[in-house]
C-alpha cells in the first residue's frame, strides 16, 4: 500500500475510513505532504475541530511506515496536554485499523517501526530541546499557541535550522490562526513568498460544525476570539497596548547609537532581580519622536539574581557616554543603587507608581507607536514585547500596561519611563501641557471605541 492508501484506510472513531469522509482540503495537504517529489515544508492552518490532530496522527502513521531505516521523526505539541492528544489519537487509529495494527509499535510517547528502526517521538514545546537532532520528519501542532517566552522560540529555530542535516527530511505545520503578534504569523508570512514552502489556509466554519453551535459560539466568544478559533484569520486581540504594523513602522535605526555632542539624554531604569529582568534604556528627543539609543538588559533568577553591581558599573559609564543624563527609576527595589549612584554624581529621578502615573506611562506609549514617533532600532526582544503587552482597562478611563503569564514587560516600562521623562520635562521650548493632556485623553477615548482588530488573512 501507498502511503496515501494506509491513511485513507485508517479507521476513525465512528468506524468509518479516513478516505470515504474526508474533505477535499484534507486530501490535497496529505497528498501534498506525502508526495516526496513537491515542497517537503508545509505550513497549514485550519478552524478549530477541522481534524488537525486527527489528521497529524495518520499522517505519522503512513510516513512512519515508509520513512528511511533507522531514521528520527518528532512531533512537537504546544504543551503535554496537546501531546498526549497526539499520542493518543495514534494509538486509537492503530487499534482500530487492521490493516496496521502491529506494523508500528507505541511506547508512551514514541512509535517504532520494528522493521526498520524508524521512530518518531511526541513531545511538548515547553520541554523539550531540539539541538543536535537529526530529524527525517519535524511534525509541529498548534504553534500560534506556543507560548512566546524564549524556549519555545529556541526549540523552533533549532527544529527548523536542524532540517539540512537529514536529505529529503519534511516539515509539517498545522495550527489555527492565532495573534498576528505572535512570531508564528512571521514565519507563515515568510513561508507564503518563499517557493520551497507549501501554505494552505483553510478558512472557515468547520463544515461539520452545525449553525446552531456557530451561533451559539459567535453570541458567547469575543468577536476576535470567534474570528481566530471558528473562522480561522489571524485577529488581534483589542487590548494590545499597539498592533505589529506599527511596532514594524517604527523600526528606522540601523542599531544602538553613541553620544552627540550636545544632545540630552534620559535613561529609563526598571529593576527586576529574580523573575522579572532590569532594563535600561537610554533616549533623546529629536522634534517630536522620542529615539531609543541603546537598552540594556540582566536577567536573573531564584538562584542566580541579577547583579546591581553590574547595573550600577553600566550606569556609570553610560552616564558618562550620553553627555551625563538623569535615570529615572522606581523606587521599590533601587533605593541602595539609587544612593550609590548619587554618591557618583549621577542625577536620580524617583518615578512613583500609582493609578495615575501607570496611566500616564501606558497612554504615552500607545500614543508614541500610534502615531508612530518612535525610534527603535531591530531587537528582537524589545520588538516582540512591544507587540505582546497588553493595554488593560482597569477602570474607566484608567490603563496600565501588563503581560501575559511568561511574557515581561520591562523593556516597554524602562522605555516608557524614559519616554515620559522626555516629553514632561522643562525645556527650552516649553512643553505644550494641554496639547499633551488633549493627546492622551484622545487616546483614553479611542481606546474605549470597539475595534475588530483583523488582520487581512
Amino acid at each position: 500500500m501507498s502511503a496515501f492508501e494506509v491513511l485513507s484506510a485508517l479507521v476513525l472513531e465512528d468506524g468509518s475510513r479516513w478516505g470515504a469522509v474526508a474533505e477535499q482540503w484534507q486530501v490535497e495537504d496529505a497528498k501534498a505532504i506525502l508526495d516526496a517529489t513537491g515542497p517537503r515544508r508545509h505550513f497549514l492552518t485550519r478552524p478549530r475541530g477541522a481534524s488537525k490532530t486527527s489528521d497529524l496522527a495518520g499522517i505519522s502513521i503512513a510516513l512512519l511506515l515508509e520513512a528511511p531505516p533507522s531514521s528520527r521523526s518528532y512531533a512537537f505539541a504546544s504543551d503535554k496536554d496537546q501531546s498526549a492528544l497526539l499520542m493518543d489519537s495514534v494509538t486509537g487509529f492503530l487499534g482500530r485499523t487492521s490493516e496496521v495494527r502491529g506494523a508500528l509499535k507505541a511506547d508512551n510517547h514514541k512509535l517504532v517501526n520494528p522493521k526498520t528502526d524508524a521512530s518518531l517521538t511526541i513531545m511538548a514545546s515547553d520541554e523539550s530541546s531540539a539541538w543536535g537532532l537529526r530529524p527525517w520528519l519535524v511534525i509541529v501542532d498548534e504553534l500560534a499557541n506556543w507560548r512566546t517566552t524564549r524556549g519555545p522560540r529556541e526549540l523552533w529555530r533549532a527544529l527548523y535550522s536542524s532540517l539540512p542535516k537529514v536529505a529529503d527530511s519534511r516539515l509539517v505545520v498545522l495550527t489555527s490562526a492565532g495573534d498576528p503578534a505572535h512570531w508564528s504569523h512571521k514565519i507563515l508570512t515568510s513561508a507564503i513568498s518563499h517557493p520551497s514552502w507549501r501554505v494552505n489556509q483553510v478558512h472557515g466554519p468547520t463544515p461539520w460544525v452545525s449553525e446552531s453551535d456557530l451561533e451559539e459560539q459567535q453570541a458567547l466568544l469575543p468577536e476576535w476570539e470567534y474570528q481566530r478559533l471558528h473562522m480561522n484569520r489571524w485577529t488581534a486581540s483589542p487590548d494590545r497596548l499597539t498592533n505589529v504594523g506599527d511596532v514594524a513602522a517604527c523600526v528606522v535605526l540601523d542599531g544602538p547609537s553613541p553620544a552627540k555632542q550636545g544632545m540630552s539624554y534620559v535613561v529609563g531604569l526598571d529593576i527586576g532581580l529574580t523573575r522579572d529582568r532590569t532594563v535600561a534604556s537610554v533616549c533623546h528627543l529629536e522634534a517630536n519622536s522620542v529615539v531609543l539609543d541603546r537598552q540594556q538588559t540582566w536577567a536573573g533568577s531564584s538562584a542566580n539574581p541579577v547583579r546591581l553591581e553590574d547595573v550600577e558599573l553600566w550606569l556609570t559609564e553610560a552616564v558618562q557616554h550620553y553627555n551625563r543624563p538623569p535615570v529615572v527609576f522606581d523606587p521599590w527595589q533601587a533605593q541602595h543603587l539609587a544612593q550609590r549612584l548619587r554618591e557618583r554624581r549621577v542625577r536620580m529621578v524617583e518615578f512613583t507608581f500609582s493609578n495615575a502615573s501607570v496611566g500616564r506611562l501606558a497612554l504615552t506609549m500607545h500614543r508614541l507607536l500610534k502615531d508612530r514617533q518612535l525610534k527603535l532600532y531591530d531587537d528582537e526582544g524589545l520588538i516582540d514585547e512591544l507587540a505582546n503587552v497588553r493595554l488593560i482597562e482597569t477602570s474607566p478611563g484608567s490603563y496600565r500596561i501588563d503581560h501575559d503569564s511568561g511574557d515581561h514587560d520591562d523593556r516597554v516600562i524602562s522605555l516608557a519611563l524614559a519616554a515620559q521623562h522626555l516629553l514632561t520635562r522643562p525645556s527650552k521650548k516649553r512643553t505644550d501641557m494641554k496639547a499633551l493632556a488633549k493627546a492622551m485623553a484622545q487616546a483614553s477615548a479611542e481606546l474605549s471605541k470597539p475595534s475588530s482588530g483583523l488582520v487581512g488573512y
